[in-house]
């Protein structure tokens, strides 16, 4: 069911993961449709925003900052000060491919507070002022991956399936208010993710991906029309089907064959 469609968006766009891949494809969209730009990453910003500047952003901002810290989100919400967002697109994420127990501890947890906590504290601080001033739009980046038990990419799996879960909830809860949630569920895309997760020798890694300008597009659509959720793409819309159908046991078996190193035994 749709809430408050709108053709375009306007006035202050957040975008946090904004370096490259589907965040930065969301920035360039909002860029496009006129609005001013805030992008957050933990690196590689600056070429990230000469690429939105040239989609005809009247301005573009960026900061560097880790939001898996609460002095990362707290710097955010200093930047902003007291300016209102209209838009937040809370792509910030990431993976760690590999067995759950043959990572540090530290690792585990800046996952968890990356997709988790970062992106849950942005919400809430960002999105009350949107209750409060009757007006506002967020996008969140979910995964197809929060329906499926993920082993050796266990932590991102299980993060999203509470993200996917979150937003489903926040939108029940926020829809006596104007304020819109989406959460975008994509599949495997074309984006740094599994460099960074160290995943480029597993079947998920060498599998044929999405574009994430197509997949940004996707989103951006649904905020517009005001969805709660969009999976991304015809199979992984079966895929997802398919993943709740299934029992968990046979969906993990599945997942790890994908996920597994292919150098393991």
């Amino acid at each position: 069911m749709s809430k408050n469609p709108v053709e375009r968006l306007s006035g202050l766009c957040i975008v946090t993961g904004a370096s490259s891949g589907i965040g930065l494809e969301l920035a360039k969209l909002a860029a496009k449709d006129g609005c001013d730009l805030l992008l957050v990453a933990d690196r590689d910003l600056a070429s990230a925003a000469g690429a939105v500047r040239e989609c005809g952003a009247a301005s573009v901002e960026y900061l560097e900052t880790d939001l898996s810290t609460e002095s990362g989100v707290d710097e955010l919400m200093n930047t902003i000060g007291d300016r209102p967002v209209d838009v937040l697109m809370a792509n910030a994420g990431q993976g760690q491919g590999g067995a759950f127990l043959g990572h540090s501890w530290s690792d585990v947890k800046t996952t968890i507070d990356t997709n988790i906590t970062g992106t849950i504290s942005l919400i809430h601080k960002i999105g009350g002022r949107m209750v409060l001033r009757e007006e506002g739009r967020i996008l969140v980046t979910g995964s197809i991956a929060g329906s499926m038990p993920g082993p050796f990419n266990l932590v991102y799996n299980a993060t999203k399936a509470f993200i996917d879960n979150f937003c489903v909830g926040l939108a029940n809860e926020l829809k006596v208010t104007p304020v819109v949630i989406t959460c975008l569920l994509p599949g495997i895309t074309e984006t740094r993710f599994f460099e960074r997760a160290d995943m480029e020798n597993t079947g998920l890694g060498q599998s044929k991906k999405a574009d994430p300008a197509k997949v940004a597009r996707d989103g951006y659509e649904a905020l517009l029309k005001g969805e709660t959720q969009e999976v991304s793409g015809f199979m992984n819309k079966l895929q997802d089907t398919f993943a709740d159908i299934l029992p968990d046991e046979l969906v993990a078996k599945m997942h790890e064959r994908l996920a597994k190193p292919r150098h393991a035994a």
